[in-house]
Order: structure tokens, then sequence, then C-alpha cells
């Protein structure tokens, strides 16, 4: 019983030598001026069905997050401790990745796409965590919670083309005939939401029935779907991913549509990928809208976004997708920024980083990327303004200025 008793007072001296030594280790930390990490999770589906998309978008996250850290020291000395994790556009794996954002105390957390923010809004919400998706669909913001979108949502996208369609291109009499050809997620749905609440106000025809088509991530063909078009349809707009546009668009080329129709895609599916996807010679002349600048633009970000990728990811160079993320990686500092400044690094809870940081957001600018992001009370898009562009001799290139996005209410 004796050596029994004295087993656990020594397991107890150990504990407590252990705490005055780690106490110990705090106070030398704090006393040389080391402060504690903010942490925040990150997520992008960098393999997987629409990993020419995530792979970019994880890399200049992790990049920017880098220049953050050691060139810049931080958020006022303090490190960002980014938690990235890969959901490879699997929703299950996405809750399970929102709910690790919760159990390790996260202040705040970046997606990509709006589908894997769609599977993770209700436990973010339930727990009043705050998050912001590089590409949204109304679905996200609306009603107005605890997630944002980074730029202008899916919707936005096909109202400004389609503004842009009927100013400068439509020259017949009449209405002219649209086809939506949609990825079957939340990428979809927002243009789908759009042009229902839009298109008679713009006088377009879209017979919601006959003319809108869904696809999977995985199509191979869409010249079955496209065969049921009429012969006089006049735009094709899809609203998807790179592989799965590019597809869309062959088998228009395929049917004998198109070149002669109009084709345009919202920004999930129009990048450099594209091009790659489909071929410069099949895709040229599509449009699209894209919420950021592009490489080579004289914007102050620029040169230190191409000198961190070309760097440490040569093979993205060019890829908008890679933009979009480094901007949304400086958004985030930002946050976390504000927050410090108003409340205290001590005091830093999710519901303080929202209050003090993501909402005090009001015209920054990611360094000329994309537009200046500001949170408005009732519109939990951060920034809105797109540009429109068209694919000339294989290069994406803009054929307007920016054109802001006006809120569409769809509650």
């Amino acid at each position: 019983m004796r050596k029994k008793t004295l087993t656990v007072l020594s397991v107890l001296m150990c504990l407590v030598l252990v705490a005055m030594l780690l106490g110990a280790c705090t106070s030398t930390a704090e006393e040389a001026g080391v402060k504690a990490p903010l942490k925040i999770g990150m997520s992008t589906p960098s393999t997987g069905v629409v990993a020419e998309k995530g792979s970019p978008m994880g890399h200049a996250n992790v990049d920017c997050i880098k220049y953050i850290n050691e060139e810049l020291g931080g958020v006022d000395g303090h490190q960002i401790d980014a938690l990235w994790l890969d959901n490879g556009y699997d929703a299950s794996k996405a809750v399970t990745i929102v709910n690790r954002f919760v159990d390790e105390d996260c202040l705040l957390f970046t997606v990509a796409s709006s589908g894997m923010m769609t599977a993770m809004m209700g436990i973010a919400n339930e727990n009043e965590l705050s998050g912001f998706a590089a590409f949204s669909s109304p679905n996200l913001t609306q009603p107005p919670q605890h997630i944002y979108g980074q730029t202008p949502d899916y919707g936005d996208d096909w109202a400004a083309f389609a503004k842009y369609y009927m100013d400068n291109i439509w020259k017949g009499p009449g209405k002219p005939k649209m086809a939506l050809h949609l990825l079957n997620n939340s990428t979809g749905a927002g243009a789908r939401m759009a042009a229902e609440a839009g298109a008679e106000d713009l006088g377009i025809e879209i017979d919601f029935k006959n003319w809108v088509f869904e696809h999977p991530a995985t199509t191979s063909s869409e010249t079955t779907s496209l065969t049921t078009l009429p012969d006089d349809i006049d735009v094709l707009y899809i609203s998807s991913t790179p592989a799965p546009t590019a597809i869309v668009i062959k088998s228009a080329v395929e049917l004998g549509m198109y070149p002669g129709i109009t084709i345009a895609c919202g920004h999930a599916g129009f990048t450099s990928e594209l091009v790659e996807l489909g071929g410069a010679d099949i895709v040229e002349g599509v449009y699209g809208v894209y919420p950021t600048v592009n490489w080579g633009d004289d914007v102050p970000a620029m040169a230190k976004m191409t000198e961190y990728c070309q760097k440490y990811h040569p093979g993205d160079y060019g890829n908008m997708d890679y933009i979009v993320s480094w901007a949304q990686s400086l958004i985030a500092v930002e946050i976390l920024r504000l927050a410090v400044e108003n409340a205290g690094a001590d005091n830093l809870t999710p519901q303080v980083v929202e209050a003090q940081g993501l909402k005090k957001l009001k015209n920054f600018d990611v360094g000329g990327l994309h537009g200046p992001v500001s949170y408005t009370p009732g519109d939990n898009r951060l920034s809105k303004s797109v540009r429109v562009f068209r694919i000339d001799d294989g290069v994406l290139e803009p054929i307007t200025g920016w054109v802001e996005a006006p809120f569409i209410n769809y509650e």
C-alpha cells in the first residue's frame, strides 16, 4: 500500500514540475516578445473532380500566409497559424473539416467553393464561426448569417453577362433565346436563381422547363442534352467548373452549334484551365465573367504574388484562381488585424473576430487584385465588382472595366 502511495505521489510531483516548467517557458516566451499565434481554417478541393481549380487555390492560400508570416511578421507580431485541409470536393469531408475548425478553436475560416461551403454552413452558423467562400452562391449569403462571399456570386455573374450581352452583342429583333447548362450543385443553382429573377426584365427568353440542363462534375459528353435545343437558340450560358465547361463547349462544337451561337461562362469555369482542357481553337471567342485582374496587370500586389507563385508553384502562373485565393488570404489577415486593433489579441473569439474584424471591413484594397472589400449590413458579399472577358488567341482578355453587381434579393 505504501509503495502504491509513493507511486501516486511521484506522478503528482512530476505533473507539478511539468506545469511549473511550462509556466516558466510561457513567461520566458512572453518576456522575449513572442506572441501567441492566431489560428484560422482554410479548405480547398485540391484533389478530386475539381482539382484543376482547387489545387492552385490551395497553393495560393499557403503561399500568401507564408509571405504574411515571414516577410510581414504576421499580425502585430502574431504569426498566422493556418490549418489548411483538402476537402476533395466531397461534402462529407467538408463536414468533418468544419467540425475540426470548431473543435480546434479557429477564429474564422475560408473555403474555395460554394458547394463545399454549402455543406459546412449549417455547422458554422450554429457555432457562430464566420467564414467566407472565394466563389459563392446566393444560398450562402441569403438570409445573411455568419457566412460571406468573397466575390460576387454566380447569380451576379449571370446578371453582369446578360446585361453586357443585351447592350453590346444582341442585334436581332425581339428577344434573344438563352439556354443554361449548370453544374448540379450551388454553382449552377446560383445562375438559375438570377436568370429566373432577371431574364424577363432584361428582355431575354428562357424556357426554364426545356432549355435548362444540369450536369455532374464528371460528365463526359453533353451532345444528348444540347440536341434538344431549338435551332434558333442564341446564347448558351454555362455555370460550372473548368472540366465540365470544356465538355459542354466541345459538345456544342461537335453538333455545329458553335461557332454560331454566343457561349458565355460564369467565373467558376472561366480560367486558363478551360483553355488547356478545351483546346484554344475550341474555346476561341467564348465569353466569361471573372472577379479579378489578369496576371501581369499593373496593380500593387502583383509583383509579390508573382514572386511567390513562380518560386513555389510555377505551374500555377497564369491561372486566375491563384489570384483569387491570394486575395482571400489577404482578406482573412486584414480581418484578424482589425479584430486585434479593435478588441485586443487576448480577447479574440470567433464572435469577436466577426464583429470587430469582418464587420469592420471598409473599402479594403486587396492590392488591386479585385474590387474593394467592404461589409454592408444585409449584403454578405464582401466584394461586388466583376469584369467581362473573352478568349482571344487562347488568352482570357478583359473587354470591360469593373462592373458593379447590384444586390439581388432572392428572399
